[in-house]
Order: C-alpha cells, then structure tokens, then sequence
C-alpha cells in the first residue's frame, strides 16, 4: 500500500493520493511491512517516530520524497519577534512548546566528553547556519571571533539563553542582519527520523532532507543518539539524503540504552570508560548481538555535512554494514565540542563492515575506526584536507587532524586504493592492519603508542571475535606491528609550520607521537616474520606464560609483532623503515599530487605516472597478506571468500602485476 503526504495539503486526509496526509507521521503511525509512505516537497517540522518495521529484505517499509531532496525533515523552528536591547537581540520562548526535553537547558555531556565550556543541545541558526554560544551577554555583545573555529568570520555570530519566568529568553549577536528580516531558526526536536523503541527492521529512508536537530552526545558506554537512525535494529538502507546541522551525530547506527550501563564513568565514577566499555560489549551479547538480529545496514550515496560530533556514529549497532559513496565533510568544524568521539565517521565494533567509494574532508578527523575493527575494509576513498586550516589556531591536545584513526583493534583491517592527502595520514595506535595500493602523501602518528588506559599504564585489552561473527574469541591487550604496507606511495607533505609549532608547543613531538614525516619510518626496530617467529620453536620451549623467557622485561609473548613491506615508493623525503624490503626511495624527482576542485568535482594533478610507470610489482591477496595475529582471521570478503586486490581506485584491472598507489594506470582525472 502507497501512503501520500503533503504538507500543503488544505488539511489532513486519510492518506490517499487525492487526500494526502499532511505529516509522515500520521503515515508512520499505519505504514506496514510492505508499504511506501511517499513525500511531497514542503518543510516537515516534526519528528518522525516509526511505529512498524518491515519483515525482511524483500518486504521493507520505505519512506520516500516524491522528489530528490525536496522534502525537508527539520528539527527547528522559525523564531520572530526579537526586539533591541543594549546591542544584543532577544526573544522568547514559553517552555511549554519543549516539552519534556529541553535543548536550551540540556547540556552535552557524557562519557568520553572532554570540552571544558559547556555547551547546550539546542542551537541559533541565521540563514541556515549555526551560531556560537556563549554564556554572558558581554561576550554575546563583543562577538569576538573563536579562534579554533574552522568558520573565521561566522564565528564572530553569538547567542545565549537563560531561563526567565517560565521562558527560555534567548539574547543573540547577527552582526548587522536584522533577525525579524532574516531566516531565524532555534532547535526544538531531538531527532528528525528514528523509532522510540528497538527491533524495527528493514526501513529505507530515501531521498530526504533531514536537518537541524538537537541529539546528545554519542558515547560508545551509553545509548547513541543521533538525528537519524534505526536505534537497534537490523537491515535499514538510508540512501540519497542531504544530512546536516546536528548538533552532535547526523546519523547514529548505534549501541541500544543498556540497563545499568548508561555513562557509568561520568555518574559513577569508580569505574573507567574502558572497563564500562568492555562491560557493554558482553552484555550486549547477552541481550541479542548477533549478525541475525542487529546491524547490515545500508549508508550510500548521502551527503552529510555541518554536524558538530560526527556524520556517522555507532558502537556494535553497526556491525555487517556499508557505507558507500558518500560525501562526508565539514565536521565538528566549529570546534566547540571536544572528546573522543568525534570524526566524519567514528566506529566501535566496525565488524566486517565495508567503508567505500565515500569523499571525506575538512573534518577534525576523517574516519575513526576504534576497537574490533575486524574484518573491516576500507576502499577506494577519497580523504584530504582533514586537518586544521592554515590561519585558525592548532588544537593539539587531542588532534591536529588525520584522514584515518585506528584505534586498539585487533584486525584484520584492509586499507586499499584510498587517498590519503591529509598532513597526517594515519594515526595507528594498533595492530592487524593491511595498507595496500594507497597513495600517502601524510604521516603516520603514534605508532606503537596510545594503547595505555591512564598515566599508571594499565592495558587496553580489547575483544576479538570468531571471524565474522560478534561471538568473542578472547580479550588481548596491544603489542603493536602486526601491520603490512605493500605497493603504496609516500610523499612527504610540505611543512605545515603551525602544526609544527603546535606539536612542539604541546610537547608531543618524536616518531611516537605527532609524527610529521611520511613513511613507514615510525616502525624502526620491529622485527621482521622471520626474526619473530624464529623466537617460537621447540628447541626453545615454552616461555612460562611470558614470566621469564628471551626478553627480560617482558617475555617473547609480550614482543613487538612484526612488520611486512614490499614495493612501496618514497618520495620527497618521505622515509621507510629501518627493516624495509624491495622498496623504491627517489632521490632524484619531485613529485607532485594537488587536487583541483570545481562545480563539477575534485580533479587530481600530478606527475606520479611517469615516476612509477615501470614498476611492476606483485598483485596483493588474502593468501599473501596472511592472518592477522591475535584474531587469526584472513584479510578477506565478509563472507570468508578471497580479495584479491586487481582492481584499482575507479573498479580498473590491473593486470597481473601492478605499479604503486591506487590507479592501475595513467591518473590525471576526475577523482569525485
């Protein structure tokens, strides 16, 4: 059955094509397995709380806009009547249009949230843009620009809001623009699309607008909000939609509000977020985590952009899943929420998910892959300009900005025929990873680092799982290595000198840390397979758990895991490891590799081609690249069947051998 809505329907009919409903709720509220609830263009300012999901794949529940992107779900509302007083503008709300949420008294807040100003959910938009809040009518009247701010001169436009007489009275700075004249709006929702409650499978978002809401903070220890998303569920394509002006995550495909376990490091103290953490992934198993119920879910072909934590978000929720094809830029660019949550994509748990095809820039980070990255696979993307704008001050205390962080997991991780432009390409506090056929003009930073729970040093041990499945195999802590670069291309950046002085200012500076150079440099002195595995025999015996054994500190079981390379290319300075194999370093040329962005897409310029042309190196493959250590599982399809890694950054053959980077040929073109 077909359900019609239109918003400029006289009034509210029964759902017919002739008698349109005026709000995709009333849909929502009778659409079942089967069903299409189509859209007409208009501006719908609700919530849409799904009451039905689908049966299975072949029997959906689809909401759908009649046109492309012409039917917008807002979580806002026009606000008038401001009037002048001692140079700042105001106006008023009766609290009773709130009702039990209230974004202007709801603070973000939560586990692994670091900033040390407040912010509150609800936010002041002129002209489809967000406003900076502060918390003095001073500042609102200076309007002083933020220095952090990726937004220059947007920053410089303030408002506050206090709570007077049963109102939320907001006071506001639009520099010059006249509020009453202009397009005002304040957050009034929490969400824009997402059910009130868990297990509704199989719905397809297709083709909407969805903007401007009010969403809390998305930890991986507590229930993950966000604009939109199916809350805990499994099957759910959204596809086609323009994402934008969360206040924390646009889309959240995450964890479920666990009993007993919401926040607990932040309320209750007494345990860290790591052990709540740890915690909430066996009670999830307990309470249904498993392929059959939870995740595969579909992200493609959206364009998700302005949110202030991360376009995408999810800890376990999104296992089995795709994102593809998506252009994700322009997050947390205000810089006024600080955590460790925060990117254009960030992922716990990302179990056999694959990540491609998608466009990823001018966010604090691009794409952050924590904990069970396992079976993930990371391809034919675009990233660059992840970094701090020249001209805006270097937060360095948590990140100077990276195209990929990977983060305590145990592999396998499978990062091929990618761009990486950023300044600094990888942060790799972690073991099991595959780089293949990338292009790297970037560092990598905190290699063989970041892996202690606090100061006292006490370990991360993280879950691994049986191969593609969410079953636990065992917990480990991190001995870092484990980790194959094959085939790509590294070339040192050009000095970034506020990021250098940023790193030095911080005191963050070494091979360790924030690292600046591009290469595999940051890997001196791990051990090649063969001098790893040689320490394990049975001349040698057993280690004594790994009391005593050949290393005195440590024993041979608490190691470094080796390093595997092969046919990468440096250049410009870049460097490669102390231990590196069949490697190219040029001396001799300077390579260059800019982009060029037009109306009609993001064009690359370089001379790569001629400098590499010859090279003919080895085809990479599951059965080459091995297992990663500790999982024991292969770099391999989410079914178990083999990759082999002939096709380049556009699906192109290569061939049966190939040259460095991610094009098997000529790459003058079109990247976007």
């Amino acid at each position: 059955m077909t359900y019609y809505v239109s918003q400029s329907a006289w009034r509210s009919g029964d759902g017919s094509k002739e008698h349109p409903f005026k709000s995709i709720q009333e849909a929502a509220n009778l659409a079942k397995a089967g069903d299409l609830v189509l859209v007409a263009p208009g501006i719908y300012r609700e919530c849409v709380r799904p009451r039905s999901g689908g049966s299975d794949e072949e029997c959906r529940i689809t909401y759908r806009s009649e046109e492309p992107l012409k039917a917008v779900i807002t979580g806002a509302e026009p606000l008038k009547g401001w009037t002048q007083l001692d140079g700042v503008w105001r106006a008023k709300v009766p609290n009773g249009v709130f009702g039990s949420y209230n974004p202007y008294t709801t603070e973000v807040s939560g586990d692994w949230f670091f900033s040390k100003e407040p912010s509150h959910t609800g936010e002041v938009f002129l002209n489809g843009k967000a406003l900076y809040e502060v918390f003095s009518l001073e500042d609102v009247r200076k309007g002083e620009r933020v220095p952090h701010s990726w937004e220059g001169e947007q920053s410089r436009l303030k408002w506050m809001a206090t709570q007077e007489d049963g109102c939320t009275v907001f006071y506001a700075n639009f520099q010059g623009a006249d509020p009453n004249a202009e397009d005002v709006e304040i957050t009034l929702r929490r969400n824009c699309f997402m059910p009130e409650r868990d297990g509704l499978d199989y719905i397809t978002l297709e083709g909407f607008t969805i903007t401007k809401a009010a969403p809390t903070w998305a930890p991986p220890t507590a229930y993950q909000d966000g604009m939109i998303g199916p809350r805990w569920s499994k099957g759910w394509i959204i596809s086609d939609c323009e994402i934008s002006w969360s206040k924390c995550s646009g889309i959240s495909l995450g964890k479920h509000l666990q009993e007993g376990n919401e926040n607990l490091w932040t309320t209750k103290y007494y345990k860290n977020g790591t052990q709540t953490q740890r915690e909430a992934v066996c009670q999830a198993l307990r309470e249904g985590w498993s392929k059959e119920r939870i995740g595969s879910h579909i992200i493609r072909r959206c364009d998700i952009h302005h949110c202030g934590q991360t376009g995408i978000v999810g800890h376990l929720g999104a296992v089995f899943s795709i994102i593809e094809d998506n252009h994700i830029h322009h997050i947390n660019n205000k810089q006024d929420l600080n955590g460790a949550e925060i990117g254009g994509i960030k992922l716990h748990a990302a179990i056999d998910v694959i990540i491609r095809r998608n466009h990823i820039h001018h966010s604090t980070r691009g794409l952050w892959l924590d904990w069970q990255a396992q079976g993930t696979r990371v391809t034919q993307n675009l990233f660059h300009d992840n970094v701090t704008p020249k001209g805006t001050k270097v937060k360095a205390d948590l990140s100077l900005g990276e195209d990929i962080f990977i983060e305590v997991s145990h592999g396998p991780t499978l990062v091929d025929n990618n761009l990486l432009l950023s300044p600094i390409s990888s942060r790799l506090s972690t073991q099991g990873i595959a780089y293949v056929n990338n292009l790297i003009q970037g560092s990598f930073t905190f290699v063989g680092t970041g892996t202690d729970n606090n100061s006292e040093g006490s370990q991360r041990y993280t879950p691994y799982h049986v191969p593609h499945s969410t079953d636990i195999a065992g917990f480990m802590t991190f001995l870092h290595g484990d980790a194959r670069f094959y085939n790509n291309i590294f070339i040192q950046p050009e000095r970034r000198e506020d990021l250098e002085e940023a790193v030095k200012d911080a005191g963050l500076e070494g091979l360790k840390l924030y690292n600046l150079l591009s290469g595999t440099k940051p890997y001196d002195g791990y051990p090649t397979p063969e001098e790893y595995f040689s320490e394990f025999s049975e001349e040698r015996g057993p280690d004594h758990c790994g009391i005593k054994g050949h290393s005195e500190d440590t024993g041979i079981y608490y190691s470094k895991l080796p390093l595997y390379t092969g046919g990468n290319y440096f250049l410009n300075g870049a460097e490669p490891s102390d231990k590196e194999r069949d490697f190219i370093k040029d001396k001799e040329h300077r390579a260059e590799a800019r982009l060029r962005e037009t109306e009609d897409g993001v064009y690359l310029e370089t001379n790569l081609f001629p400098l590499i042309s010859s090279a003919s190196l080895a085809i990479q493959s599951t059965s080459s690249l091995g297992k990663a250590f500790e999982s024991e599982e292969g770099f391999e399809n989410p079914d178990g069947s083999e990759i082999i890694l002939n096709k380049d950054y556009f699906g192109n053959d290569r061939g049966l051998s190939t040259i460095p980077g991610p094009f098997s040929g000529p790459f003058d073109g079109k990247l976007w």
